[in-house]
């Protein structure tokens, strides 16, 4: 009766405001938003479409030739001609003589370079953010990052420049009398991880630390201030509120790193390798770059090669596990 009153049908009223919207109304709305959206981004999504792009054509395409770790490829003919030999290449590689030696020096200069030269950075990074002066702090960095922006074709003539017989390492070490007769170090065997992994932790400590110091201002003043009235000093700071805030980066950064671990650096070895210190500059990379390119065995070298990125992928899911577990931070 009040709806005719009101100059309304049952089914205008009450009924109508209960009639369900149309079915997909929703996700025409949602659509509707998301291509605006897109549409005001669309510089930094052409931008990033052609990113998307490089990395199709240059990173996953080329995946195909992994199968000839599997074949016997001739550079003369085609990949899909190459005869299928299974698994020959990867059983001569763990019987070769130089299997023993090459692991034991990859895994050497890695777990070195990562239980050395991965806190590192970190550890600076810490100390540079307490130093108060900022041109001081600003020079610092400059110059500790600077390496970085050189090759290792010109870090390494400058590292044989040093090291050598008459080089100024020696010069130095017989001022001193902490030697008798030059040392030639880059003819010892004994010498040329600690050369490797010095001049790498020289070449990249700062650029490295460039992330943690980026992370670092991001933490929030207060919780200094707030440390500051309970009497906290600077080490106390530093262990108790940068370090945790930080510790998502540290994470991920490690994870990177165990994905990465078997990758030796084959410019820098490259560069400071020779004859005589070929027992102790041995790696993987090396052995696919000798045996692929001078050799010609582009399936052997295939083969060891994707047996190192098989070990990467393990170490890569392990680390990703372990630091789940531990503070809940993981790639995926």
């Amino acid at each position: 009766m009040q709806n005719q009153l009101n100059g309304k049908s049952p089914e205008t009223g009450t009924a109508a405001l209960r009639k369900p919207s149309e079915p997909g109304r929703g996700n025409k709305l949602a659509r509707d938003q998301w291509l605006r959206k897109f549409y005001s981004q669309r510089h930094l999504q052409i931008m990033a479409l052609l990113g998307v792009v490089w990395l199709f054509i240059f990173h996953y395409i080329p995946m195909y030739g992994v199968i000839i770790a599997f074949k016997e490829f001739n550079i003369v003919k085609s990949i899909g001609e190459a005869p299928w030999v299974g698994l020959t290449h990867f059983k001569e590689f763990f019987a070769n003589d130089d299997f023993a030696t090459v692991m034991k020096n990859t895994l050497g200069i890695s777990l070195l370079k990562l239980f050395i030269g991965f806190p590192l950075p970190i550890i600076f990074a810490l100390f540079l953010n307490e130093v108060r002066s900022v041109r001081y702090k600003r020079t610092i960095q400059t110059i500790s990052y600077l390496p970085h922006f050189l090759s290792w074709v010109i870090l390494g003539g400058i590292l044989m420049t040093f090291l050598a017989d008459v080089g100024v390492i020696n010069k130095i070490l017989l001022t001193l009398n902490l030697i008798t007769e030059p040392i030639t170090y880059l003819a010892e065997p004994q010498y040329f991880w600690t050369i490797v992994i010095t001049s790498d932790i020289w070449k990249e400590l700062g650029w490295s630390a460039i992330i943690y110091l980026a992370a670092i201002a991001s933490v929030s003043p207060e919780m200094y201030e707030a440390s500051t009235i309970d009497g906290a000093g600077r080490f106390q700071k530093m262990w108790y509120i940068t370090l945790p805030s930080i510790k998502s980066t540290i994470s991920i950064l490690f994870i990177l790193a165990m994905g990465g671990m078997l990758n030796s650096n084959f410019d820098q070895i490259l560069v400071l390798r020779n004859t005589l210190n070929e027992s102790a500059s041995n790696v993987i990379d090396i052995f696919v770059y000798n045996t692929g390119i001078q050799n010609g065995r582009y399936s052997y070298a295939q083969a060891v090669s994707l047996f190192k990125s098989v070990i990467a992928i393990v170490l890569l899911l392990i680390a990703n596990q372990v630091t789940k577990k531990l503070n809940d931070t993981s790639l995926f």
